[in-house]
């Protein structure tokens, strides 16, 4: 970072000033209450602020204080707040919240972070909100545009929010802990934000380090504006879908905003999450586990309903671990894939060899029918442009020559990689150790793609790498398709 932080929050303080206030910060403003603080910021949680706004009024025109809230069914509340997110476990904290805020703490909200962890639905972000908006008392709020705009200065180096409020704690100074969030928050909305951050438009462009950084490029200049009757499709390895749950993912997809989302390496069996986890409004869900649990999995979610879904590649050896699932539409397949790792030393690679064998002839027979779209994870990358470190790697999982090898028979087969159609710029990655610090230095990989028949490929319109993405090791990869 160029700049002192004193000099960036400054400079950030007057860039804001014209900006839409967070929910929380205008509930605050409105009112002194600290229970209208904390049910808002409860509600706000992976829910954009113009639906959390409607729905505290609604909540408040009913249950003004934590007396009036107890006489609410858990059952009313969800009438009341939909359709913030996850808003049956939202209700559920809510109908629990008075009978623990009258035992423990006298109907009152406490004041400490330690205190408020006590309570139904708080977790640290939650409570930090809380101490420093409705008490006015020294606490550091990290959501995910202050934990992705504190990395992307390069202040701090942290893979989780809470390693970012530690660092925070130890380095910020003081005075600027109560309004950092709020800051941030703005400004990540409007400015910085995670999809294509308007880096063109931002004030401070000529000192940010832009670590893991991907800005928006003006349709209008490369793609010739906006193209009718097109689809986003988003790819993403998640990494277990439960731990992204808990990492900004609902809000990620919420930014992204696509027709078809593929997830690869879910790590988890539908019935292990939550009830309203296993859905995504406005989309139809498609789950294909492998049947060991905590390990592997596909899944997509779709706006557009598929003619058919297809499950596995006839092959039981493969199809046990959920690698692979077929979303047939009227005029496209779109082939969700999450490559086996070869493993140390290569143990597994003859398991590779075999699946990607099975995989180019099952792709080769849904061409002869109609447009061909592979996405997702698969583990190998291409070329030496692909990764930070080819030369310490060349006998390493992932870039082996026989994996490799296979990505030339991909492409000599016909199918283009729709990323470096685009853009043939190093240090693109999807890919990052979470050991090293390997994320903020940008020492990756690409290993996760969109592929299309050369047939189709000028129904691309664009295709982009969402590094500024965080929640998981991985970040999403989408192309927009006419």
């Amino acid at each position: 970072m160029l700049l002192p932080i004193d000099a960036i929050i400054d400079c950030l303080e007057q860039e804001v000033r014209a900006y839409q206030v967070p929910v929380v910060d205008l509930i605050a403003v409105q009112t002194n209450d600290p229970f209208k603080v904390l049910v808002a910021t409860i509600l706000s949680a992976r829910t954009k602020d113009e639906v959390t706004a409607a729905a505290a009024r609604r909540l408040f025109a009913q249950a003004a204080n934590v007396t009036e809230l107890a006489t609410l069914s858990e059952l009313e509340l969800e009438r009341l707040i939909y359709p913030v997110g996850f808003f049956r476990n939202k209700a559920r904290y809510l109908h629990q919240l008075p009978p623990v805020l009258m035992q423990r703490f006298g109907g009152k909200v406490p004041d400490t972070i330690e205190s408020l962890l006590e309570l139904p639905g708080v977790g640290r972000k939650t409570a930090n909100l809380v101490v420093a908006v409705a008490f006015h008392k020294p606490a550091i709020c990290v959501d995910t545009h202050v934990h992705r705009i504190m990395n992307i200065w390069g202040y701090v180096a942290t893979a989780t929010p809470l390693q970012t409020e530690m660092a925070l704690r130890e380095k910020l100074p003081q005075q600027y802990w109560r309004r950092i969030n709020s800051l941030l928050v703005a400004f990540g909305q409007a400015i910085c934000t995670p999809v294509r951050p308007h880096c063109d438009q931002c004030v401070l462009a000529t000192s940010c380090p832009k670590i893991g950084v991907t800005p928006r490029r003006r349709a209008s200049v490369k793609f010739g504006g906006a193209w009718p009757n097109s689809l986003r499709l988003v790819s993403w390895n998640v990494n277990g879908i439960r731990a992204a749950l808990k990492n900004g993912f609902a809000q990620a997809v919420a930014e992204l905003n696509p027709d078809i989302l593929a997830l690869q390496e879910i790590k988890a069996h539908p019935e292990q999450l939550p009830e309203d986890s296993r859905q995504l409004a406005g989309f139809q869900a498609y789950w294909f586990p492998a049947q060991k649990k905590g390990y592997s999995g596909t899944a997509v979610f779709s706006k557009k309903t598929p003619l058919q879904v297809h499950y596995g590649l006839g092959e039981t050896l493969f199809d046990e671990e959920g690698r692979v699932m077929t979303l047939e539409f009227a005029d496209f397949f779109l082939v969700n894939i999450y490559s086996p790792n070869a493993q140390p030393e290569l143990k597994r690679l003859d398991y590779k060899k075999d699946f990607n064998r099975v995989l180019l002839a099952y792709m080769n027979r849904l061409r002869e029918q109609k447009t061909v779209l592979v996405c997702g994870d698969l583990n190998v990358a291409h070329k030496e442009i692909d990764l930070a470190n080819p030369k310490a790697n060349m006998k390493n999982p992932g870039f082996s020559e026989p994996e490799r090898a296979w990505m030339d028979d991909v492409v000599a087969a016909g199918y283009v990689d729709t990323f470096r159609r685009f853009n043939q710029d190093p240090g693109q990655y999807t890919w990052w150790s979470y050991r090293f610090n390997a994320r903020a230095k940008n020492i990756g990989w690409r290993i996760d793609y969109f592929l299309v028949d050369e047939a189709s490929m000028q129904r691309v319109r664009e295709a982009t790498i969402h590094s500024e993405i965080f929640g998981s090791d991985h970040c999403p990869v989408s192309i927009l398709f006419q």
